[in-house]
This record gives C-alpha cells, sequence and structure tokens, in this order.
C-alpha cells in the first residue's frame, strides 16, 4: 500500500471517528483493573487519550479485581518471574508509551487501596486518586497496602483523610470492591487490564472486550466497530 493511500486511510479513521462521536452515539467502557498490575496503570494514558478525543460522548468506569486476593499469596519482588516480566514486556511498553515505571520492592494486597478509591470515587476524586495508587507504587515503590500510605496518598490528591481512615478501619467500601469483583468473575474475568465496551442500553453479553494494555489505535477501532454494528 502507498504512502499517500495510508495516510489517506488513516486521516479517515480518524474523522470517523470524530464525526461519529459528535453525534447522539454513546460509548461505555468498564475496565477491570488491580493497583498491582503494571500492565493495568500503562493502560491509563490510552484511555485518557481516548477520552479526550470522543468527550461527553465516553463514559469510562474503572472497576476493581484483585488477582491474588487473601489468602492467595503474593508475588516475591525478587522472584525471577517478576524480573523477566517487566524485562520483557513492562519496561519495553513503559518506554514506548513515555512513562516511567520501576519494579516495587514490595507486593501489597490491593483491596484497601481499591476501598481508599471507591472512598474517593464518592468524594468526586475518583481520576486523581486512581491515577495517585498507581503513580504511588509503580514510581515511588510505596506500600499501597498500608493505611498510612493511602492516607499520604489521598491527601496529596485532595481528600480529606479523616473520613478516610475511619472508612478503611471499618470496612466502608469493601463490599463496593466485593461487588465489582463477583460481577467480573460472573463475566468470566481472570486477568486484568480488560475493557468492555457497549452502548448504555446493551447487556453484558453483547460487550466488547479488549483483553491487555492495548494501544489507542485497538480501541479507536473497537469503538468504531461497536457504532457501525449500532448503526
Amino acid at each position: 500500500m502507498g504512502l499517500r493511500r495510508l495516510l489517506a486511510q488513516q486521516g479517515k479513521s480518524t474523522r470517523l471517528l470524530i464525526n461519529i462521536m459528535n453525534n447522539t452515539s454513546k460509548i461505555h467502557i468498564d475496565v477491570w483493573s488491580d493497583y498491582v498490575c503494571p500492565f493495568c496503570y500503562l493502560q491509563l494514558p490510552e484511555l485518557k487519550r481516548l477520552q479526550q478525543s470522543a468527550g461527553t460522548n465516553l463514559e469510562i468506569t474503572w472497576r476493581g479485581f484483585e488477582l491474588r486476593p487473601d489468602p492467595h499469596p503474593t508475588l516475591d519482588p525478587a522472584g525471577e518471574y517478576l524480573h523477566t516480566t517487566w524485562e520483557r514486556s513492562v519496561y519495553p511498553m513503559a518506554r514506548q508509551r513515555g512513562m516511567t515505571l520501576r519494579l516495587p520492592p514490595v507486593q501489597p494486597r490491593s483491596r484497601k487501596a481499591m476501598e481508599a478509591a471507591e472512598y474517593a470515587r464518592i468524594q468526586g476524586k475518583f481520576d486523581a486518586m486512581h491515577e495517585a495508587l498507581f503513580r504511588a507504587f509503580f514510581e515511588e515503590g510505596r506500600d499501597i497496602g498500608q493505611t498510612p500510605v493511602l492516607l499520604a496518598i489521598a491527601e496529596s490528591a485532595g481528600l480529606p483523610i479523616e473520613p478516610l481512615r475511619d472508612a478503611l478501619e471499618n470496612s466502608h467500601y469493601t463490599q463496593r470492591v466485593l461487588e465489582d469483583e463477583a460481577l467480573g468473575q460472573d463475566l468470566g474475568i481472570t486477568g486484568v487490564p480488560i475493557m468492555l465496551l457497549r452502548h448504555p442500553d446493551a447487556g453484558w453479553s453483547h460487550a466488547l472486550p479488549l483483553q491487555g494494555a492495548v494501544s489507542y489505535e485497538q480501541m479507536q477501532a473497537a469503538v468504531e466497530r461497536l457504532l457501525r454494528s449500532r448503526a
């Protein structure tokens, strides 16, 4: 295929997304993720870019999914599996996407972090807390399984911390996390990140799945496919 033709097709694809998303069609993306999953963090900027392109006609909901809930053992931070995965996959993708990730020195449980994110959602600060949790773990190597660490992260995201302390100590948001996990399990989800794209009035059986840290272009193509199916 000639260069001019390729560029023309790419431009047509971009215009198609913009034109469709400017009409009355809407898309909802549910994203299941875990704060100790590097590929979930790597997916964040791609989703933010898609949100910026689509505007209010795209709604994204992040949901929690613990990869290793208690009593399953967490991974060994010094183990061969993590180091091999990071060298082969995480670091190359991070460089490609212009992100700086570091293999954390700890591998904590993530449920409390998910509860803190749910608290932030109620406060209207989910996006800030969501990104701050990922950044704290994968860039700063902080133990996001510890309440004092979560309180400090919340404070940096502009959240009142005493209500969060009470919520974490008394498990006020545990049920919300468990409900998201149960829904994911009912839908057959076993790994993250996974995104389910659908029209707001469509059931889960009509959702279009995207597994893994996919590119903006792959998400764009999936959105266009979904919108064409409705058209």
